[in-house]
């Protein structure tokens, strides 16, 4: 009977914790590659080189389902990726919420395989979306309720994807009609600023140490926010000593300068630690914000 019961919580555990993973990029169609032959390298739960493009599922109980998914983009100043810390455990946080999640486990831009270093991420973070879109009666979400969710590094990237339109996925066929641009952004301790505020080891991977201020200016993405960016809401702590808090607040007035429908919440404490588990009670207070603020984008 023990035995019975000890492989009963097996399998349970097994089902809470199970993922669908699946390849972003159709066969032989993953762009700006050189074809290097390449092994996924990790050390301390961080990934720092990543053999193809990976996207994890994570969904509620049909029952439960809402309509909105979003895709989680973790951080790590572009030379790795935080997958579980801020991928695995922000997916089970929304799945609690209704809310389908999706982990991409993007091509770092420090990569030997890639042609154009600074476009790589991009073009995993556009197909990523083309992909969730194009599946979702399959997943049972809407195709128009689909944001993204980004930390760090993984914010930069999430703002970058909102904020600029040109397709780099190189897809084909009837991928090309389904757009790259995010419903809703949500941006956590995100790197916006890559110049008087960067955070130096972002800006170096993605564009390298000798980047020119013209490069500079273009992938600082308080510069790109026009009044097409979608509802984004940011995140950030005062004592952010990582990512100063002002790369939030750059990004902000531009989406008031331009009538961008969001919010911004900027907590005393944090640091550059927000996520699921938060040493202050205060800080912790950004999830339920950001599930009421999700209420009033989506379909309730």
């Amino acid at each position: 009977m023990k035995k019975i019961n000890f492989l009963l919580l097996i399998f349970l555990f097994i089902q809470l914790s199970a993922q669908e993973k699946m390849m972003v990029w159709p066969k032989g169609q993953m762009p700006n590659s050189k074809g290097l032959s390449l092994k996924t390298e990790e050390k301390d739960n961080r990934i720092t080189q990543i053999k193809e493009t990976e996207l994890f599922a994570f969904f509620p109980p049909k029952e439960d389902r809402k309509p909105m998914a979003v895709i989680i983009i973790p951080g790590g100043g572009y030379y790795k990726l935080t997958y579980d810390l801020n991928g695995f455990q922000i997916a089970k946080w929304f799945n609690t919420l209704g809310i389908s999640a999706f982990v991409l486990n993007y091509r770092l831009p420090t990569s030997p395989d890639l042609k154009q270093r600074e476009i790589a991420p991009l073009q995993d973070i556009q197909a990523a979306i083309k992909l969730v879109r194009k599946n979702a009666a399959q997943y049972g979400i809407s195709p128009d309720q689909v944001g993204v969710i980004g930390t760090s590094a993984g914010g930069h990237l999430a703002a970058s994807v909102s904020n600029i339109s040109k397709d780099y996925t190189e897809l084909k066929g009837d991928w090309e009609t389904i757009s790259t641009i995010p419903n809703f952004a949500i941006l956590v301790s995100p790197v916006i600023d890559l110049g008087e505020f960067a955070h130096v080891g972002s800006r170096n991977s993605l564009l390298g140490e000798n980047a020119s201020p013209e490069k500079i200016k273009e992938y600082s993405m308080q510069n790109r926010v026009t009044e097409k960016t979608p509802p984004t809401i940011l995140i950030h702590a005062q004592n952010d000593k990582t990512v100063p808090v002002m790369n939030s607040i750059l990004y902000y007035q531009e989406m008031v300068k331009n009538k961008v429908k969001g919010a911004l919440f900027i907590f005393p404490e944090g640091e550059h630690k927000i996520g699921i588990a938060n040493k202050s009670e205060l800080t912790d207070n950004w999830k339920k914000l950001c599930s009421d603020w999700l209420k009033t984008i989506g379909n309730k």
